[in-house]
């Protein structure tokens, strides 16, 4: 299946209604199309044209890509992405099929995660993540143990397992200094972080909050702590950096 046909149907073949991705419905105010149509003129050749898509360039390019990419196959996407990935991973505890998870996923595509893990059950809700997982290095673990086993012996080194949980001796997410390798691990809406999760993570911070709240929504305190890393580590000095 190409890279068009694949983003357009719902998941793998089988997969009920609720694991179907969600499609690309025309905003009520916004463009009747997103993306582009078929490639105007000759198609492109020489040097760099491998990384195009014979099918989107003969129908266009409908994904919810940034401009760059437009065109590209997935593949060759993935290749370039992989040129430039952060020190980060993103881990995400998976016990009651949380809606969150894949705005969680979407979320560490944007900031450039380098990888990202499912932490329990095997089948996550793929809704939010807008099939930006395809563009994701996504790894299941089957508990936290094998997660932190996986990131002690990573290739590139031992990465410190961080959680997000409001709780008494959390470091403040605001005044601290993040590790350059490190990977957030998140809890389920509600519960927060397994107590088998919190026994194996490094440390956990905790972000500031003002209001009546407890707590807030999962997948907002996720890309909160990306960009806190993104705003500490990444390199902001290229136009690479700005390609909203």
């Amino acid at each position: 299946m190409s890279d068009r046909a694949a983003e357009s149907v719902g998941g793998p073949t089988g997969e009920d209604d609720e694991e179907r991705r969600s499609p690309y419905d025309p905003m009520p105010h916004g463009p009747a199309e997103v993306g582009v149509g078929p490639w105007p003129g000759p198609w492109p050749t020489g040097p760099g044209s491998e990384v195009y898509d014979p099918e989107l360039l003969a129908s266009g390019d409908r994904r919810n890509v940034v401009d760059r990419y437009r065109y590209w196959s997935m593949p060759a996407i993935i290749a370039d992405l992989d040129t430039r990935r952060h020190g980060f991973h993103v881990a995400i505890e998976n016990w009651q099929h949380d809606f969150n998870i894949g705005t969680i996923v979407r979320s560490a595509n944007a900031f450039l995660a380098a990888e990202v893990h499912i932490v329990g059950n095997r089948r996550w809700n793929r809704r939010g993540a807008m099939v930006t997982d395809r563009y994701q290095h996504v790894r299941h673990h089957p508990d936290v143990d094998a997660l932190a086993a996986h990131l002690a012996d990573h290739p590139d080194g031992p990465v410190p397992l961080l959680g997000i949980d409001n709780l008494p001796g959390s470091d403040h997410l605001e005044t601290m200094r993040l590790p350059r390798r490190v990977c957030f691990l998140f809890g389920q809406e509600g519960p927060g972080l397994s107590d088998a999760a919190r026994a194996r993570c490094d440390g956990t911070f905790s972000i500031a909050q003002f209001g009546s709240t407890r707590s807030i929504n999962a997948s907002a305190a996720a890309a909160i702590a990306m960009h806190s890393w993104v705003v500490q580590h990444a390199d902001l000095s290229s136009e690479e950096a700005w390609r909203g």
